[in-house]
């Protein structure tokens, strides 16, 4: 049959799950329906508190061994440079170059044995975007294709409503593009159709020689810091133009409503109405003070940025803090473009350097803010990369100092707020750090987690152009976390 990636496989559901789906086809419910479908949730893992979720995705794979699962008894070529602490919680132990979350424990977990079978990057960034590990019929790692599977963030923006003029999902701060200037595949929404692509923050410039939390952190794989760096966060303008007053708007909208409403009969398909519902979301976007008081960090108090720090990977979290709190679903967060995260050369300097130091501060302020704010408990925090990383220290051809490769057989994923129970550990790696020796779990179960987080049941479908039913759910909810 080959490998799981060259088969196409239907998802296995139970026959009450497909009655259930039936009957939901027959009443034509899906993403027009959320509030009904949300009534039919029930008691879902995490579906009692959660309201919004931040995915922070660590783009070019975190190594498991040097940030969340270390190995200390490993022999040489496995263990690593750096030493595991001890956390708030008896028994857990990270990396000593996280020691403001290590302080933090009693509000997070760790699922330590995520798995699935790919050491690529875009075919990894497929699986872990969209919760599917089988890959689409035709998938190529060239590019996004329109019959990739959905993103998660794309079928929140299709299932998800919207709130106070904000979409219901955002990504920031930036597309994921490879430094050849390849966009990679997995952030979109793929065969539901572009009009449900995610709305994409673009608050930085890529530049291909860029890496990390710039400004601050800011640096090269292979040369360490880059000094001066002119790489910026800076959220993009929502004002209107000069001239173009909000009366003038409205005037040409009613305008465009006339004209649009002639036709309108001619125009009975779906994606031509989903491009229109598209565009009033554009058109709210441009004229709400929600959307503009969201990404205006510059404003925020000092001691705030301070804490999350002033790169890319705190106020990026301190944006999606601010958007979750106005009611938006599912943030994405890049902590990272041009595959920050993989560390094949100059492993140590760089992660102990330029990595790990603002992910722990700003990861930390979020929570903090969270707590403090009384929404910690409402937002499930999900961190996690394309895969983790080998057990076996390499050294890159033409690198002058080791690293890892890429690894998909397992890697470590963390999870707070939103009902997880501090202090947790799911699953368990090998002694090497190579495979999950318990309780292995596939992306399609941690979306499963997503989307309960988000209130929607098992039964939640979104139908294609012939009007035929695909359920989001492909696995179950991570059990043990709550």
């Amino acid at each position: 049959m080959g490998p799981a990636g060259d088969r196409f496989d239907h998802p296995q559901i139970s026959r009450r799950t497909a009655v259930q789906a039936g009957a939901i086809g027959l009443l034509g419910l899906g993403m027009n329906h959320v509030t009904a479908l949300r009534a039919l949730a029930g008691p879902n893992q995490l579906t009692a508190r959660a309201k919004s979720v931040i995915y922070i995705f660590l783009s070019g794979g975190l190594a498991q061994h040097e940030s969340f699962d270390l190995k200390p008894e490993a022999k040489d070529s496995i263990r690593g440079e750096f030493q595991p602490i001890d956390t708030q919680t008896a028994g857990i132990q990270i990396c000593e170059h996280l020691p403001m979350l290590a302080a933090r424990s009693n509000h997070w977990a760790l699922v330590r044995s995520l798995t699935h079978p790919y050491n690529d990057h875009s075919v990894g960034h497929m699986v872990m975007l969209s919760g599917r590990t089988p890959l689409p019929p035709g998938f190529s790692g060239g590019g996004p294709r329109p019959g990739n599977w959905p993103s998660m963030v794309s079928l929140a923006t299709a299932l998800m409503r919207p709130a106070n003029n904000l979409p219901p999902a955002v990504v920031l701060p930036e597309k994921l593009i490879h430094r050849t200037g390849r966009v990679i595949p997995g952030q979109f929404a793929g065969r539901m159709g572009k009009q449900y692509d995610p709305w994409f923050v673009e608050a930085t410039n890529f530049n291909a020689l860029s890496y990390g939390a710039y400004p601050d952190y800011d640096f090269h794989h292979e040369k360490g810091l880059v000094e001066n760096s002119e790489q910026l966060f800076q959220a993009p303008s929502l004002k209107l133009p000069d001239g173009l007053t909000r009366r003038r708007v409205s005037d040409r909208l009613q305008l465009v409503s006339q004209l649009t409403a002639q036709r309108r009969h001619l125009e009975a398909a779906a994606d031509v109405q989903d491009f229109d519902r598209h565009r009033q979301s554009a058109i709210s976007l441009l004229t709400g003070a929600q959307a503009q008081f969201a990404l205006d960090v510059e404003n925020v108090d000092s001691k705030t940025q301070d804490a999350y720090g002033r790169n890319t990977f705190g106020r990026s979290l301190l944006v999606a803090r601010r958007l979750v709190e106005r009611g938006v679903s599912l943030v994405q967060v890049n902590l990272g473009n041009n595959e920050t995260w993989d560390t094949h050369q100059s492993a140590f300097p760089n992660l102990k350097k330029f990595l790990l130091p603002p992910m722990d501060r700003a990861v930390s302020a979020l929570l903090d803010d969270l707590h403090d704010r009384g929404l910690l408990d409402e937002t499930l925090i999900v961190m996690a990369g394309e895969f983790g990383r080998t057990p076996n220290i390499t050294a890159l051809d033409g690198g002058k100092l080791p690293g890892r490769n890429h690894w998909g057989a397992v890697q470590s994923v963390f999870l707070a707020g939103g009902g997880v129970r501090g202090g947790t550990v799911v699953g368990s790696s090998d002694p090497d750090g190579g495979y999950p020796a318990s309780d292995p779990q596939t992306p399609e179960n941690l979306a499963a987690t997503i989307y309960s987080a988000l209130g929607l049941p098992a039964t939640t479908a979104w139908y294609d152009k012939l009007n035929r039913p695909h359920l989001i759910y492909h696995g179950e909810p991570i059990g043990g976390l709550t």
